[in-house]
């Protein structure tokens, strides 16, 4: 598989920057079935100086929020969600169980993002996700999101 490169993934996801966190799709493998359970994605996340929270989080300390990482890991398994027929929907988080941060993440790291769809009954989904910097885990976690259409303005 070719990456998926920010123009394609913008016509899954409807984040844009600075909120878009999800910079390239390096392997999206389908699950055993047609459905969504056991698909993986795996994606990065370049990590630069010039993010807008590193100013403030922490000044001559900079240091990617936790909570800002566990969105890149949603917006990862959100693509994973994804199938190619379904029509324009809105991905959200429900509940996040078992983070665990086990590193910092500091500019120049590279976030590699695996998630995997473990479950999903009616709406709902369930992801384990978990973020590695050079091979080594730096946050795991459940998440639980649910999918809807997205209404149009």
């Amino acid at each position: 598989m070719d990456p998926i490169l920010v123009p394609e993934i913008m016509k899954i996801l409807p984040h844009r920057s600075p909120f878009l966190l999800v910079d390239r799709i390096l392997e999206l493998k389908p699950g055993p079935t047609h459905g969504r359970v056991g698909r993986v994605v795996k994606a990065i996340k370049n990590v630069t100086y010039n993010e807008p929270f590193f100013p403030g989080h922490f000044p001559n300390n900079p240091i990617m929020p936790g909570v800002l990482i566990l969105e890149a890991m949603a917006q990862a398994g959100a693509i994973g969600h994804h199938l190619d027929n379904d029509p324009e929907m809105t991905f959200m988080i429900a509940g996040i169980d078992k983070a665990k941060f086990k590193k910092p993440v500091v500019p120049g790291d590279t976030l590699v993002l695996t998630c995997e769809i473990i479950a999903e009954k009616s709406k709902m989904t369930k992801l384990s996700c978990v973020a590695k910097v050079d091979d080594k885990v730096v946050t795991e976690a459940i998440f639980w999101a649910y999918a809807t259409p997205t209404e149009k303005n």
